[in-house]
């Protein structure tokens, strides 16, 4: 059952799709007041209380115990004690022998969510703005819940099964010829690839919609040639437009007034990687479909999929910023430098970027009213992602374009996926990917992963090894990494071969992995879940926080600490470990329900599947176009019949029916029960 509350005049953000009326009736369980413009919910928290939700945020699955913002924040070196991130996900599911219940605050304002921080005893969510529609969401189960949910925001994003192959990204290509290399390293090495990332170093003096006629003079051969090889291209695109007489973009904007203005009707500039820019009103459905029809060109040539990114909008700095810093410095200097002159001088230069007053001073138009952005802060990133998903329906509408950004709100999941933003290489940061997926997943994102390998600092052999051991099961899997640090592609490296088999792994459960992934998506599911979900009468599994459920078979626990041989894991049932090196060497060990210690050197990891149910691996290839979706091996520990279903589709059909496109399998066990492998032939087609 799902009841809305209204607070306030909400601005409508199109999170949700289903239309309900509000309730009359008191908000149960939390204790509301309204102080200052603000509104806030307190709830006082059972003891076994577990907090699954908001998506993109910092520390474990479970949220207690910890202070969030909803703000979406351009933050390159976040690390536990971070706040807010790249993103808003209002969505918090409140689990208890007491009560089962979700809530989703329909505010695109900051959002504060104490839970557990002031007082280990107490939650306390609380809306800056007080404009805002509550939705109460009550089913009897979590996973009842998550199609509540789902049900309330729409459907999740479709990518292509291109999509789920391997991606090399990095800062840094600027040319066809270093794009060549990177694609001939791999085929000759035979380390598959589906798809290579261009940085902004691709464009022309960084400018969206431009490149560099001197690094990629024909970009349509290019593109041609390269998915000759079945490799597709993968631009970003930023959200600013540079302020430049003569530059189209701009031109065609500034004429059609689509810029962000500041309150004396003046557009707002800041400076981002081109300089000085204009930022789209992307609130406004004309500036959106003036900046989605930019896409054309590059899908005319070619192109497939992007990647939007700095859309929170990120600014590094205005003139305002700049001229307060420096007069503040004058200040400081005047006076007796001590150490807290020092500590404030580092603070009102770190401030000059993504200052709160310059998100104060300029303003969105919207049904003919000018609204503050710092209202609205949070939809920026997600109607940038709707202005490119409504563009390529418009323009390519028999099929799907890979489409993930860095900033979002719910509804932009309907839109496109979303990478967990410019992480490290940091083995925190490898677990905190582990961890974030759950809650995305039950927000509704289920095209999401991390930046494996770290995107800033200097990786290690081992650790990008452990981030592709995660990568294999992630629907995003791209290595990406920043200038100036360790070259990170995978043939660097002296054990290479190790990660080229790791990603071979990948590609051999590719077909499995694309099916579980549509039908979650289309039964409105989750792709990963916590333990808990599935076993929430069963204390161990509703502590785990470092593994996952995968689908309806499977369970992941990868390796993610330092020299680590192996590690313990809990089973909450009998289970089969399949333990991978690579797609044609690895064990099958049965399991027990309960507690073990698995033995994992550098180039094993694990895959673990329930009893009764099957994982199906193909012959695999050099990239998601040559994969054999036919035959396979099935693997399963069984006492009885084991019946299982394979989603497979032609990868572009935008809306698929999920009942016309199943296959299903029925396995016998062994005599006697145990490990079940057998060869499993599909129908072609």
């Amino acid at each position: 059952m799902i009841r809305k509350h209204t607070f306030g005049t909400p601005f409508p953000t199109d999170a949700v799709v289903l239309s309900l009326p509000a309730e009359e009736n008191p908000l149960p369980y939390f204790i509301l007041t309204r102080e200052n413009g603000q509104v806030s919910l307190t709830l006082r928290l059972h003891p076994e209380e577990k907090l699954y939700g908001l998506g993109e945020a910092v520390r474990g699955m479970n949220k207690r115990g910890f202070l969030y913002r909803s703000w979406n924040s351009d933050v390159f070196n976040h690390t536990e004690s971070t706040e807010s991130l790249y993103a808003s996900h209002n969505l918090l599911v409140f689990f208890s022998p007491e009560h089962l219940f979700g809530i989703y605050l329909d505010d695109p304002g900051q959002v504060t969510w104490d839970l557990g921080y002031t007082r280990m005893d107490t939650a306390v969510i609380t809306s800056e703005n007080g404009d805002l529609d509550l939705y109460l969401l009550e089913e009897d189960s979590l996973p009842a819940l998550a199609r509540s949910f789902r049900r309330l925001t729409g459907r999740s994003y479709l990518p292509p099964r291109w999509a789920f192959g391997y991606i090399q990204s990095r800062w840094g290509y600027a040319s066809e010829a270093e794009v060549r290399r990177v694609a001939r390293e791999h085929r000759q090495r035979g380390i598959p690839l589906d798809g290579i990332c261009l940085d902004i170093d691709y464009m022309e003096d960084f400018k969206n919609f431009t490149w560099r006629k001197d690094g990629f003079p024909d970009l349509k051969l290019f593109s041609t040639e390269m998915k000759q090889d079945h490799i597709r291209l993968i631009p970003i695109i930023d959200a600013a437009i540079r302020t430049e007489e003569g530059y189209a973009p701009y031109d065609s904007g500034k004429a059609g007034g689509f810029f962000c203005r500041r309150e004396d009707g003046s557009d707002f500039e800041a400076a981002v990687w081109p300089g000085f820019c204009c930022f789209p009103d992307f609130l406004r459905e004309d500036a959106r479909r003036w900046f989605g029809d930019l896409y054309r060109p590059l899908l005319e040539a070619g192109i497939e999929g992007f990647w939007n990114d700095m859309n929170e909008p990120a600014l590094f700095y205005t003139e305002r910023g700049v001229r307060e810093a420096f007069r503040r410095a004058d200040e400081l200097r005047s006076g007796r430098v001590d150490y807290e002159a020092m500590w404030d001088m580092n603070h009102v230069f770190n401030s000059i970027a993504n200052n709160p007053e310059d998100y104060r001073s300029f303003f969105h138009e919207a049904d003919g009213r000018k609204i503050r952005h710092d209202r609205v802060h949070n939809l920026y990133g997600a109607f940038m992602t709707r202005a490119a998903a409504d563009s390529f329906r418009r323009f390519r509408p028999s099929g799907r374009v890979l489409l993930f950004s860095r900033s979002s709100f719910i509804g932009a999941h309907r839109n496109g996926g979303i990478w967990q933003g410019d992480n490290f290489s940091w083995w925190s940061h490898l677990k905190m990917a582990l961890q974030m997926l759950p809650g995305l997943n039950l927000c509704g994102f289920l095209y999401s992963g991390c930046d494996l390998g770290g995107f800033g600092c200097n990786v290690t052999e081992d650790l990008l090894e452990r981030f592709l051991q995660l990568g294999v099961f992630t629907p995003l899997m791209r290595n990406h990494s920043a200038l100036h640090t360790r070259d990170q592609e995978i043939y660097r490296f002296s054990i290479w071969e190790t990660m080229r088999d790791t990603v071979r792994v990948r590609y051999a459960l590719l077909p499995f992995l694309y099916s579980e992934f549509m039908k979650a998506a289309l039964t409105d599911g989750m792709y990963f879940r916590p333990l808990a979900f599935d076993y929430p009468e069963d204390p161990r599994a509703v502590s785990t926080e470092d593994q996952l459920l995968l689908g309806e078979s499977c369970m992941i626990a990868p390796v993610l600490e330092q020299n680590a041989s192996g590690r313990y894991v809990y089973l909450p049932e009998d289970m089969l470990m399949i333990r991978f090196r690579s797609p044609e060497d690895y064990d099958t060990v049965p399991l027990e329900k309960g507690d073990h210690r698995i033995r994992l050197s550098l180039g094993e990891f694990p895959l673990f599947v329930r009893k009764n149910r099957a994982v199906l691996l193909c012959s695999g290839g050099e990239c998601s176009e040559s994969l054999d979706d036919t035959s396979f091996t099935a693997l399963a520990l069984a006492n009885s019949p084991v019946v299982c279903t394979l989603y497979r589709d032609d990868g572009q059909d935008p809306s698929p029916v999920l009942t016309e496109h199943l296959i299903r399998l029925s396995l016998d066990p062994p005599a006697g029960g145990g490990i079940l492998r057998q060869h499993v032939s599909c129908p072609a087609g």
